[in-house]
């Protein structure tokens, strides 16, 4: 098998394309054949030493893949060899082969692309968590998403669509909120040329929206929650802009307001009959065309620094997966 190893957390420029003995599953694991891996913001983070989680030196990066089984450990009843599966294992996906736990394999239904599949675990549990459980978002609610030309952004959107939801996209380029739109946004903002509060007023005839699904932080954040709505609802997803922000704490009391934050990983450690119970709905959506990845391209495995640099060039639409 060949492999993207990283030997020391120092960047992109550290990963190597390597080739390794393939692994035999152990008891309770599956050896997968890769299909396909995407490209999420935790995978630059986890390169550049800046992930929360850091997992032991040399390892392959990539947390979310789809393939093939190749072969089972002892105890392995669930899987079989030749089945399809989509995995979120945190790290192996940028290689060939990865070997995974067998209970964090997602079997996948016929007529389930590998690459829909490894694009959408990570961005659409994280969504459907943030939305459903931690916001109770209602129909007829207004949303407001943030960063919402990315891969958890165009995800919320067709989440909060499928629930009734009105969304407002707000993205840094008039191409990326054209996206939104064409994907169920019912109106977009262009922060990189409106101001974020004045645009939100308007949109909202001064109400302000019900929910804010913020996975951007820094700038972003301040002006977001000055406008939110009595009784709102921001969402802590992530912090792609890079600063974390400060908000001054009267601004939730005058407003009556909930900072909310969103750790879907550890939803699905500490709940797991929860977790499976929304993998099942978002499957069944997916089934019925309600929700479907965006992906901004496909690219060889081979090409992995050239994707990260789009990634990390704020370019990528959607997800990025890469193919073998």
């Amino acid at each position: 098998m060949h492999a993207w190893l990283c030997t020391e957390p120092t960047g992109v420029q550290a990963l190597a394309w390597t080739e390794l003995p393939t692994p035999a599953p152990q008891a309770g694991e599956v050896l997968i054949e890769i299909r396909a891996a995407s490209l999420n913001f935790p995978d630059l983070l986890i390169v550049q030493n800046k992930y929360q989680k850091k997992p032991p030196l040399p390892f392959v990066p990539g947390s979310e893949y789809a393939g093939v089984v190749a072969a089972v450990g002892a105890g392995v009843t669930q899987l079989k060899p030749g089945q399809n599966v989509a995995c979120l294992s945190g790290t192996g996906g940028f290689g060939t082969h990865a070997i995974a736990a067998a209970e964090l394999c997602l079997p996948l239904p016929d007529g389930f692309s590998h690459v829909d599949a490894a694009a959408l675990i990570m961005t659409y549990a994280t969504s459907h968590h943030a939305l459903a459980d931690r916001a109770q978002l209602q129909a007829g609610e207004t949303v407001l998403v943030l960063g919402a030309a990315g891969g958890v952004g165009t995800a919320a959107i067709q989440i909060a669509k499928t629930m009734g939801a009105r969304v407002i996209a707000a993205a840094s380029s008039a191409e990326k909120c054209a996206l939104c739109r064409s994907i169920g946004a019912d109106a977009s903002i262009d922060y990189s040329q409106d101001n974020l509060r004045e645009a939100i007023k308007t949109l909202t005839d001064g109400q302000g929206p019900q929910v804010i699904y913020d996975p951007v932080g820094g700038d972003l954040s301040e002006p977001a929650f000055r406008s939110i709505a009595w009784r709102g609802r921001h969402l802590v997803v992530g912090f792609a802009s890079g600063p974390i922000p400060a908000l001054p704490w009267n601004l939730a009391l005058l407003k009556g307001a909930s900072i909310v934050g969103v750790f879907w990983g550890d939803f699905a450690r500490r709940e797991p009959r929860s977790n499976a119970a929304m993998m099942g709905q978002l499957a069944q959506w997916y089934a019925q065309g309600k929700i479907k990845p965006v992906i901004d391209r496909t690219m060889p495995m081979a090409e992995l620094p050239a994707a990260y640099a789009r990634m990390g060039a704020r370019g990528v639409m959607g997800k990025l997966v890469l193919v073998n």
